[in-house]
């Protein structure tokens, strides 16, 4: 669980003490630490936290210390929103929504006004010959098809409705590394990760920013950090990057 500076982090750290305040030492130094990596935005690790919490799960205490330090760095519940609906796609739906449930209910707590979006286009939410283009790559169509058509056209309804025609805030590599993030929380290192590598490489990502989303997971847990770790070198070792 990530801490910020000042009044904020006293408070965190302090209703971690609460608990046990040796724990509370350990998570500060570890934060600190975490916090201080300089290729991601204080927006991006926020995003990062939220994603751990909904994959582990850990909706209680952590999530709403993530909440509360992403809202001090500009980050809004919308953005938070538009993050859960993004990541429902990999983290699955019923996870999702435990996490949609407890934003709710923090923003209540605090007294935040909930943001009116565009809903989706009709379009955007068909399958079959009639629906849109599917904006995934030839090659992930590829996999997908040998794989099972009906398999396939559901993911093609999910990239539609995650596509840029749809509501929502994040970019193209905020959105590479949450899916990246995603892969590590449930040590899908194969074809999915290598995917999501090149989404927020596409994005803008340099090989350095991508080492600091395995370096801020580490926090998450570290023997599933080290199994990432070796996905992503022995990628970039085959890309020659």
């Amino acid at each position: 669980m990530s801490t910020t500076t000042g009044a904020s982090r006293a408070t965190n750290l302090e209703r971690v003490a609460a608990l046990d305040p040796v724990f509370a030492q350990m998570l500060g130094a570890t934060a600190g630490y975490v916090r201080a990596i300089p290729e991601l935005t204080e927006r991006e690790k926020t995003f990062l936290c939220v994603v751990a919490d909904v994959c582990q799960p850990s909706l209680g205490l952590a999530f709403e210390a993530h909440v509360r330090t992403g809202l001090e760095s500009g980050v809004t519940t919308a953005d938070i929103r538009a993050l859960l609906r993004f990541i429902s796609y990999d983290c699955g739906y019923h996870a999702a929504v435990a996490g949609l449930e407890r934003l709710v209910e923090f923003e209540t707590a605090a007294g935040l006004p909930r943001v009116e979006v565009e809903p989706l286009a009709d379009d955007l939410l068909l399958t079959g010959p009639g629906a849109p283009p599917s904006p995934l790559p030839e090659a992930v169509r590829g996999q997908l098809e040998e794989l099972d058509p009906h398999f396939a056209e559901y993911f093609h309804l999910q990239s539609r409705m995650r596509s840029g025609s749809g509501p929502g805030t994040l970019t193209e590599r905020e959105r590479g590394f949450a899916s990246m993030s995603i892969d590590v929380h449930y040590q899908t290192l194969e074809e999915t990760f290598e995917a999501h590598i090149g989404r927020a490489v596409r994005g803008g990502a340099t090989v350095e920013d991508l080492r600091a989303v395995l370096r801020f997971n580490a926090q998450f847990g570290v023997t599933r950090a080290w199994r990432g770790w070796k996905a992503l070198n022995a990628h970039l070792a085959r890309q020659r990057l």
